[in-house]
């Protein structure tokens, strides 16, 4: 088991598993070096970035994050201005300040290797750190994995066999599940729903206050982000000249608050969803939902649906509690990393979160939500990451607005009945989205060298 508050991560933009896990990286990275005295006699240090990491990491800004995780920035505290600040001294010093370690000079062109056509069984966001002394000698070395949301992991700790195949869970979790099946199975049992399962493995960690507060912050973050990307207007950074349109989109619903069009519910959803999006890809701060790439569908549902008036931080919890239980499922059984299952994993598991939260806030039960999740899922299989430019725009930004809508459609489908009589299971529908991503060619998961990204010219 793993905490809901793991699968939501506060970070900036543009990816989770290129931006915020090469960071969390760099400071473990030096954490660990300090803690084997080897900062002393340091010089100079290198990042080798391989596999997707390589391929699309200027573009999701992984060699920046690496660098600034090694200066020792946190993704959950660090603000998008800090990273501007810290950059700019850096490129006008040529020094990087280790993380409890000395001045070392640093040129990007120089320290930072993207080493493209090695391969990377274990995982394909493979990440090499290396500290040199003064002859040029390698006094410390280490390999990280950034492994979709925001997760990292040595090389050793995806080698290490586990029991059953799952990883001990580090907290005293009162009712862990390892499948849908078996999740429905306690709240049948228990009398619970899906949301109080949830919390109550929480309660294993920390106290319900506390994780209240933290499902609160999650969501103050998320309702932020909307707010920034209405009104922040111009192009997104990268070259593909791309234009923000939310904010136009925004003025024009709030002109015309009364229309009776029933497709405006579309525009709705879309622009909150474009909002949260366009600021992760300005590299803004937004919440894993659950990865950086598909953050904007779960607080678009959630903005549209459940921050109105007559709502409540209850309901909002609920959400989040059953969209983080769902998402707990992905991760344990399959993955959210783009670079392993294609865009499948993130915008596709995003919006059966979300199905399932909306269906939960409206008082669905248990196997009406994980009907909901289901729908969420099955029809996003298959779904490629193929960013243009390898960047986190095109065709991201549009997909998550679509993406929400699909999670809403899949909350009311999943409401027209019981739950019980729907032939595919969500344990189903994430086994097979594992499999297709294993089957899926290395070209169409997030290295930017198939789909969209080799015919859309990217200038």
């Amino acid at each position: 088991m793993l905490s809901i508050l793991d699968i939501f991560k506060v970070g900036i933009g543009p990816s989770s598993s290129h931006t915020v896990g090469p960071m969390r990286i760099g400071r473990r990275f030096m954490e660990r070096a300090a803690r084997r005295g080897h900062l002393g006699d340091t010089v100079s240090v290198h990042i080798y970035l391989y596999g997707s990491l390589a391929l699309t990491g200027i573009g999701h800004g992984t060699d920046t994050a690496s660098m600034l995780g090694l200066m020792g920035a946190r993704p959950d505290k660090i603000l998008p201005r800090d990273v501007e600040a810290m950059l700019a001294g850096l490129r006008e010093t040529g020094k990087l300040k280790l993380h409890g370690g000395p001045d070392v000079a640093f040129d990007e062109k120089q320290h930072i290797h993207f080493i493209t056509t090695e391969p990377t069984p274990l995982h394909p966001n493979k990440m090499r750190l290396e500290l040199r002394g003064v002859s040029g000698e390698t006094l410390f070395e280490h390999v990280y994995y950034s492994t979709g949301g925001g997760f990292i992991s040595t090389e050793k700790q995806l080698k290490m066999p586990a029991k059953k195949d799952l990883i001990s869970d580090g907290a005293k979790s009162p009712l862990p599940f390892g499948s849908g099946a078996e999740l429905l199975a306690i709240c049948d049992r228990e009398k619970l729903t899906i949301a109080n399962v949830v919390m109550s493995n929480e309660d294993g960690r920390r106290s319900r206050a506390k994780t209240d507060a933290g499902l609160d912050h999650i969501w103050e973050v998320m309702s932020a982000c909307i707010d920034r990307g209405l009104s922040q207007r111009g192009v997104l950074p990268g070259g593909l000249h791309v234009k923000r349109r939310a904010p136009d989109i925004w003025d024009k619903l709030q002109n015309s608050p009364g229309a009776n069009e029933r497709e405006q519910l579309f525009d709705w959803l879309n622009v909150y969803a474009m909002a949260v999006n366009e600021e992760n890809a300005a590299g803004g701060r937004v919440v894993t939902a659950p990865t950086n790439g598909a953050a904007g569908i779960i607080p678009a549902v959630i903005r549209h649906y459940g921050a109105g008036e007559g709502t409540t931080a209850e309901m909002r919890r609920i959400f989040l509690l059953t969209a983080g239980g769902i998402g707990l499922l992905y991760k344990q059984r399959a993955s959210i990393s783009g670079a392993e299952m294609g865009c499948q994993g993130e915008v596709g598991v995003a919006c059966s979160m979300a199905a399932g939260g909306l269906a939960a806030m409206w008082g669905a039960t248990p196997r009406q939500i994980e009907h909901a999740a289901e729908i969420g899922m099955e029809h996003n299989l298959g779904l490629t990451c193929d960013p243009v430019g390898g960047l986190v725009q095109i065709p991201c930004i549009e997909r998550n607005a679509i993406g929400s809508v699909k999670a809403v459609n899949a909350a009311r489908l999943a409401m027209h009945d019981d739950g019980t009589g729907h032939k595919v299971s969500l344990d189903q529908v994430i086994e097979t989205m594992r499999q297709t991503g294993l089957d899926m060619s290395h070209k169409y998961k997030e290295t930017s060298q198939g789909g969209l990204a080799v015919n859309v010219i990217a200038c």
